[in-house]
């Protein structure tokens, strides 16, 4: 599915539901936010359906999320469907880990094994800071049970945040030193109000990566150069089990390769995390439009998808999305 810049649309980030059983500061206002009821969000049936149709358009990687998806019931049943997809060559999960530790096995015995677990902190009382009341040990214990699941790779995503991730960018490499993991480290985005202090939070890669460097050797990976592979820069640990990666959505654009859409919890198709157009899938999905129809939304959609954002790392007056980063699934 290529669209008007000749990239290769493959890609699609599915939110399964808006709700979560954490508030992180960086996601969610402090008021809250107003959760979609349950006749607003996507049935499994109609992700499926969507989702099978995008497959025979070119589509090859399903990336699953929220919200938390794993507190929207029936989750495994829904993986294993999605699984019987046939031209559906890989689908992941991108969850907080604070359910995993009983879900893991299930997921896993289902079809999935590449897994995200956002983990912002690792220290307890910071972590249920950031996270609006979260407990640390729920999502360790997480962690561990996706291991040993056998889940690989096993990714880290850490948000970095100025005056909060710098002085744990050093025990995050040695857990990547010390375990198969992969840590990657992903610049904050100023997407809606809850972000408007971008300016003051921001944490260049570059500042994370001299950090790094002053204790441990990277050595960048030849080894993730694939066409489902994400935007992430991947460094190997010299000496050690795991890995680093840098994801810099604003101080380095990576939007000439980008190969993503994305769906909301509400059935909205968006080609651009940064851009506001969508394209309304649920109403096409309840008037049981033929499958002609839905193509013809997918591709609307493909063609809508702009040849870059407009961020960067200083701007105060950046044009914002109208949706929180809960609203549009992350």
């Amino acid at each position: 599915m290529l669209d008007k810049y000749n990239r290769d649309i493959n890609y699609l980030r599915v939110s399964i539901t808006d709700r979560c059983n954490l508030r992180c500061a960086y996601c969610r206002p402090k008021e809250g936010v107003s959760l979609k009821g349950h006749e607003d969000i996507l049935r499994y049936e109609e992700i499926l359906r969507l989702v099978s149709q995008a497959v025979k358009m070119g589509l090859v990687k399903v990336r699953l999320t929220g919200g938390e998806p794993l507190v929207r019931r029936g989750f495994v049943q829904f993986a294993a469907a999605l699984k019987k997809i046939e031209g559906l060559q890989d689908i992941s999960l991108t969850t907080n880990g604070v359910y995993l530790d009983r879900y893991a096995q299930a997921i896993y015995d289902a079809g999935i094994s590449r897994i995200n677990i956002s983990l912002d902190s690792l220290d307890k009382d910071k972590y249920f800071d950031i996270t609006g009341g979260g407990n640390l040990d729920d999502v360790l214990r997480g962690i561990a049970a996706a291991e040993k699941a056998g889940f690989a790779p096993i990714k880290i995503n850490t948000v970095a945040i100025k005056g909060f991730t710098d002085d744990e960018v050093l025990d995050f490499a040695r857990l990547a030193y010390e375990k198969p993991f992969q840590i990657r480290f992903i610049e904050v985005m100023p997407v809606s109000e809850v972000n408007f202090r971008h300016p003051e939070t921001f944490l260049p890669m570059r500042r994370m990566f001299d950090i790094i460097s002053r204790e441990f050797s990277l050595e960048l990976s030849n080894e993730h150069k694939h066409r489902l592979d994400g935007p992430a820069r991947i460094f190997k640990i010299r000496g050690g089990r795991g890995e680093i990666g840098f994801i810099n959505p604003v101080s380095e654009h990576f939007c000439a390769t980008c190969n993503r859409l994305r769906l909301t919890a509400d059935g909205k198709l968006r080609a651009c995390l940064l851009k506001d157009v969508e394209i309304d899938l649920r109403d096409a999905l309840r008037r049981q439009c033929g499958d002609e129809e839905l193509a013809r939304l997918i591709r609307l959609a493909i063609l809508s998808k702009p040849a870059g954002h407009d961020l960067d790392c200083t701007d105060r007056s950046l044009k914002k999305c109208h949706r929180d980063m809960s609203g549009i699934g992350g």
